[in-house]
């Protein structure tokens, strides 16, 4: 007796429920619901294509080794997608092929394969293994920026020509590192598609090299990676330690330099803090240029944002923006973390991308310690805010912007901290407890009366909060 799409599919939510977090669950596969099962082809319906997208590109394995186990290994995955704003429409799609089959699939078809530099092959066929969503068209530049961004355009356009070789590029992990690589490859590409260009991680390199050592081939290790044009290696520093390999890339990236072949290298830190690796070696990696991968500033930050709400055709207010960007400060994957977040728990609770629920997402999604806000900075912040000289609002003057200037600190210290009257006052002009006390009075009642005031306060206050 068949099985009905009902009963294989609670089954399957039994199994999933044992390999996925509670939250996972209740947010990916809960809301799922199962359509029919005919011809070998189990139907479920999502809620949007955004669901699509994210259950196969984060979950697609599980769904299909448990599909297979419950219903059989011939079954297909099916999908019925509710289309955004179209009351009632909706659009089907079938599953990605389980990773059984994709693996048949590059047997067969000779997929793109991780270079092997033991094989005869011919070198024109190389695959570049480079990621060709990462581009400079979104790698959104910055002041924190603008020098590897600089940099790297100028390498693709003229890749081993330029004073920028080697260019070394360091930071922090999530800043960009990896894009940045893959944006110089796909550049170079596309300007001269027949330049021989290669991605490759420094733990890819250290495998490939193992295996040549057993093999006894590497000599055709060498000079498989002598032919490359651009070579762009990720995570150089986890060649420290590693003698052999190390030896083996000097002369590897001896004799691509020396041949004006271009070398892009990254690492978690600069060449002088690398410990561990050969001194001819680091005296190599700064014969070019050195820079730094800042972490995005809050400029940049808010453009990433943006841009990630509008590829993904969410609507996401200014002040949701802004929170995101002045707590999530680290990387840009957290960013992009805290929209995929956001979307899901919209979605989910059917409920609006408020400021509410925003802080709510980032106290789980993102540690960020609350910035500490006292008297001085406070004081700092409203003169510059006032553009009055600070000196002149801790000063006896009686003047009318000094004067106003002392008040709205004084009340936005005993407002913002748990400073007393007596210590606000010591460190704002060194006034006594009963004037920080008017002040506070003062401001207190101009702000329900006078929009203009109102709006001066609120501003400094959004600031001091950033």
């Amino acid at each position: 007796m068949s099985l009905s799409h009902s009963v294989i599919w609670n089954q399957c939510l039994q199994i999933i429920k044992d390999n996925v977090s509670d939250t996972a669950y209740e947010t990916w596969f809960a809301p799922i619901e199962p359509l029919q099962y005919v011809n070998k082809e189990l139907l479920i319906c999502v809620p949007s294509m955004f669901f699509f997208e994210y259950l196969e590109e984060k979950y697609i394995g599980l769904l299909h080794n448990t599909i297979h186990r419950v219903a059989g290994p011939d079954t297909k995955l099916m999908y019925r997608v509710l289309v955004e704003n179209e009351s009632k429409s909706t659009s089907d799609w079938q599953g990605a092929p389980s990773f059984t089959d994709k693996k048949k699939l590059a047997l067969s078809k000779d997929l793109k394969k991780v270079p092997d530099p033991f094989a005869q092959r011919v070198y024109e066929d190389l695959d570049p293994q480079l990621n060709f969503n990462y581009t400079f068209e979104n790698f959104f530049g910055g002041i924190s920026n603008k020098l590897t961004r600089t940099a790297g355009e100028t390498i693709a356009q003229n890749p081993g020509r330029t004073a920028f070789n080697p260019l070394f590029i360091h930071g922090e992990s999530g800043v960009g590192k990896t894009h940045l690589l893959n944006a110089i490859g796909a550049l170079t590409k596309e300007i001269d598609p027949q330049k021989r260009v290669l991605y490759v991680s420094t733990h890819l390199f250290q495998i490939q090299y193992t295996d040549a050592v057993i093999n006894n081939s590497v000599n055709d290790f060498i000079n498989f990676y002598q032919s490359i044009d651009v070579l762009l290696i990720d995570d150089i520093q986890e060649l420290s330690g590693k003698t052999q390999t190390q030896n083996t890339f000097f002369h590897i990236f001896n004799h691509l330099h020396q041949n004006n072949k271009q070398l892009v290298m990254s690492a978690d830190r600069p060449p002088v803090s690398l410990i561990g690796m050969e001194p001819r070696l680091l005296t190599r990696f700064k014969w070019g240029l050195t820079a730094e991968l800042e972490k995005p500033d809050y400029e940049l930050r808010k453009v990433i944002l943006q841009n990630k709400v509008r590829h993904d055709g969410l609507s996401i207010s200014e002040e949701v923006l802004d929170y995101i960007a002045n707590h999530v400060t680290e990387n840009v994957r957290d960013m992009e973390g805290v929209i995929v977040s956001l979307m899901a728990h919209s979605m989910v609770y059917n409920r609006e991308i408020d400021l509410e629920l925003s802080e709510r997402v980032l106290s789980k999604c993102v540690k960020f310690e609350k910035k500490e806000i006292t008297i001085e900075t406070i004081l700092d912040t409203v003169c510059q805010f006032l553009k009055v000289d600070q000196r002149m609002v801790g000063s006896k003057s009686r003047k009318r912007e000094f004067a106003q200037a002392r008040q709205i600190s004084m009340f936005l210290s005993k407002k913002l901290t748990d400073q007393s009257f007596s210590r606000i006052g010591q460190v704002i002009g060194k006034k006594d407890h009963a004037t920080v006390l008017h002040a506070c009075k003062t401001i207190k009642g101009l702000i329900e009366i006078d929009k203009n005031v109102r709006s001066q306060v609120d501003e400094i206050e959004k600031q001091l909060k950033k």
